[in-house]
């Protein structure tokens, strides 16, 4: 059955992506404790056309109504893929079942500025859990571990505030703001003097 639903699955997002309704870059969010800021991140994905990756388990149910009104009637226009475990979700990545891209972890512990970075369109933004982050082996499993910067002494941004601003600087990068679909294909201009 699992095999069924993931053909089909990878079927609807080439179809989406071929449409131009969804970017490449990705959302995963690993075991979201907190509904609110789910609902804002599936909000944003919804609006950008972002997929996002929800591994679980959650630290609420689906049908929240926190999530729900943050979400808005935005839920129902974002694609969401569920994986039970982070294995699952890991298996599926590394046996080509869906985009193999580089994950990237916002970490406050990231070694490299998300400013300073190199996106590419085919990145997956990995989050971890509000209250605790990520395990090591989800930390070591990561291609790149991004930090925001911020004034000595804070401790960390909303994870939701955090992602949009991360997911801003790759679309800037690769050119994937929605309402530049049809130049996408179109080479860079030289600015004019």
């Amino acid at each position: 059955m699992s095999i069924l639903v993931d053909a089909q699955y990878l079927l609807v997002i080439w179809i989406l992506q071929k449409s131009g309704q969804y970017s490449h870059v990705r959302i995963a969010l690993y075991q979201p404790d907190i509904a609110p800021n789910a609902g804002a991140i599936f909000r944003l994905a919804a609006v950008l056309g972002v997929e996002v990756d929800l591994i679980e388990p959650a630290g609420f149910v689906m049908t929240d109504r926190r999530l729900k009104r943050v979400g808005l009637d935005y839920l129902s226009k974002v694609n969401i893929t569920r994986h039970v475990s982070w294995q699952s979700y890991s298996t599926l990545r590394s046996s080509g079942g869906m985009q193999a891209g580089r994950l990237l972890l916002l970490t406050t512990s990231g070694g490299d500025r998300y400013i300073d970075f190199d996106f590419c369109a085919t990145d997956t933004l990995l989050l971890g859990r509000e209250t605790a982050g990520v395990p090591a082996e989800v930390h070591s499993a990561a291609d790149a571990r991004l930090r925001i910067p911020m004034n000595t002494g804070q401790r960390s941004l909303n994870v939701a505030v955090a992602v949009a601003m991360v997911l801003g600087e790759a679309f800037r990068q690769t050119n994937l703001w929605p309402d530049c679909q049809q130049t996408r294909d179109e080479p860079l201009r030289e600015e004019r003097t």
